[in-house]
């Protein structure tokens, strides 16, 4: 049984919706990308901000009215048409809605937290409800009045693309007919300070693979995938999903849980390396990530182009998976170019060196998308032209 992407949208520092995006991806352009001290006080870092007017939630529910929930909002309005046409005369407890995300209403929270120090409360205005990991699938489906499954998915750096996966397991298990699946994360102090305190964030734009990287620029986004047994332009061909436990916030060096999750992608593909025509890399720029994720692509023999492309979106968390399979649809949808791999590029002679995007005679039918999180959890897409 093949699952099929329907449709898609994104919104993150590149811009806003997929026409947008593509101009400035592979340009090479991210306008929201650039040094700030709005979630550091006093310390100005790189960060990928999306900068465009977002929806007013201002008519919902005080529970669902968050920045997050705006951001998620700007990537459906994209597809609603779409999803409004094939989702007649299914009905609502068949379809499900499943998103990934990091931080949900935690900016919303930040920003209340002195108001509530003082009064020993929080305003009327916040709702602990906006800060939970499932908000941000409980505000889609309230939206849509849909009553299937809905859930939140929060596995870090994987967890957009686990909820692509599940919605995909949900298909072809049968128990629904349509889903929508997807990631959204926002900036907020919380998450600089922590990756900050562990020393992994980069005052400049982050280099990955470069002998100069020093750590990731966070960044904040959303994207949105309508999923069903409906052929649709490209399939989701392949899978793989693992989790080694090799240590809280460190890869396995040997990227053993890795190699698991891109070999079981491959098998339910029925692909073997040399068939993969583009990686989009999870390429954070830390020393661990890079050095794991170079000798692993390596080993396993694939010789086609791969690029990172978080100096363009920023690391975006939880929709990290889901940015970079939209990134991804949109090299299946183009004409050869490829995501450019933005660095210095100064080699690492510690590692090896990868066959860096440039362009192709035509565009790729076959791509890969891998995401490695905290707690040794991986994951890997292979999108596929239908």
């Amino acid at each position: 049984m093949t699952i099929y992407i329907n449709d898609y949208a994104i919104t993150s520092p590149l811009g806003y919706g997929v026409d947008e995006t593509r101009k400035n991806l592979f340009s090479g352009i991210s306008p929201g990308m650039g040094p700030t001290d709005k979630y550091s006080p006093g310390r100005a870092l790189y960060l990928g901000q999306v900068n465009d007017a977002l929806p007013d939630l201002a008519q919902t529910p005080i529970k669902h009215r968050s920045r997050n929930n705006q951001l998620l909002s700007a990537s459906f309005n994209q597809i609603e048409d779409r999803f409004f046409l094939l989702s007649s005369g299914i009905e609502k407890s068949r379809i499900a809605v499943i998103i990934g995300s990091s931080t949900s209403g935690i900016s919303d929270e930040e920003e209340v937290f002195p108001y509530a120090l003082e009064n020993q409360k929080f305003p009327e205005s916040f709702d602990l409800a906006q800060r939970l990991f499932c908000s941000p699938a409980h505000f889609l489906a309230d939206r849509l009045g849909i009553s299937g499954p809905t859930y939140g998915i929060s596995t870090a750096c994987t967890s957009s693309a686990k909820a692509i996966i599940s919605g995909a397991r949900l298909l072809k298990s049968g128990m629904v007919d349509l889903v929508i699946a997807g990631g959204v994360d926002t900036l907020c102090k919380f998450t600089v300070a922590g990756f900050t305190s562990i020393e992994s964030v980069s005052e400049g734009r982050c280099n990955p693979l470069s002998v100069n990287r020093s750590g990731i620029n966070i960044g904040e986004g959303s994207a949105l995938f309508i999923l069903s047994r409906e052929p649709g332009g490209i399939s989701i061909s392949g899978w793989g999903e693992s989790s080694d436990g090799y240590h809280i916030s460190a890869p396995d060096p040997d990227g053993k849980g890795g190699e698991i999750a891109i070999k079981s992608a491959l098998s339910m593909a029925n692909k073997q390396c040399n068939q993969i025509e583009y990686i989009n890399l999870h390429g954070t720029g830390t020393n661990h990530n890079d050095s794991m994720e170079s000798k692993l692509i390596d080993r396993l023999g694939f010789g086609c182009p791969v690029s990172s492309t978080k100096a363009l979106t920023g690391h975006t968390l939880g929709a990290a998976g889901a940015i970079e399979a939209a990134i991804s649809c949109l090299t299946l949808d183009g004409d050869g170019h490829l995501p450019p791999h933005i660095w210095d590029g100064a080699q690492d002679p510690a590692l090896p060196q990868l066959n860096l995007a440039s362009s192709l005679p035509d565009s790729p039918k076959v791509v890969m998308s891998n995401n490695f999180a905290f707690g040794g959890n991986n994951t890997s897409l292979i999108l596929e032209k239908a």
